[in-house]
């Protein structure tokens, strides 16, 4: 397996996905019954194959997605070739990002010496994907990519 296996609410929501993809191997909701019953490792198998597939699909689409610690603040844009970051970190430690209080905070004092930005590129391995799914996995969250277009005005990132 190469991601990880979806959780039981993401099964559930891609129940008729799961079936259409049982029924491209041929396999009957009467014969996955009996699979879990009596082969309950080849169900482990088909699941993890099915979860890998939608990672793929997903990882191939994302653009955008975000981090938001109490202190810091990381927006990647996932393009073509490599990833930009916009990263936002708070030089004192009272304010927390991600209360309501802490983001009205920083919206007030974008530009006060308080708030130091940073940009960066870096290119992808050679599995874009898995790199994408790394930064899932370090608490990244796919968005639309707002926070970042707003940021990439602000500090003339092009």
């Amino acid at each position: 397996m190469k991601y990880t296996r979806l959780t039981k609410e993401q099964f559930e929501e891609l129940h008729q996905e799961f079936i259409n993809f049982l029924a491209a191997q041929s396999i009957t909701a009467e014969e996955w019954t009996e699979i879990k019953s009596n082969k309950p490792e080849v169900a482990e198998e088909e699941l993890d194959v099915f979860s890998d597939l939608i990672w793929e699909g997903v990882l191939r689409k994302v653009a955008y997605l975000e981090h938001i610690s109490p202190q810091q603040m990381h927006l990647f844009h996932l393009r073509e070739n490599d990833m930009q970051l916009i990263a936002i970190k708070l030089k004192i430690d009272t304010v927390d990002l991600t209360t309501s209080e802490g983001f009205e905070w920083f919206r007030a004092n974008l530009l006060s010496d308080d708030v130091e930005f940073l940009t960066a590129n870096k290119a992808y391995s050679e599995d874009k994907a898995l790199d994408k799914f790394k930064l899932i996995q370090q608490g990244g969250v796919i968005t639309k990519g707002d926070l970042y277009k707003y940021f990439e005005k602000l500090v003339g990132k092009e």
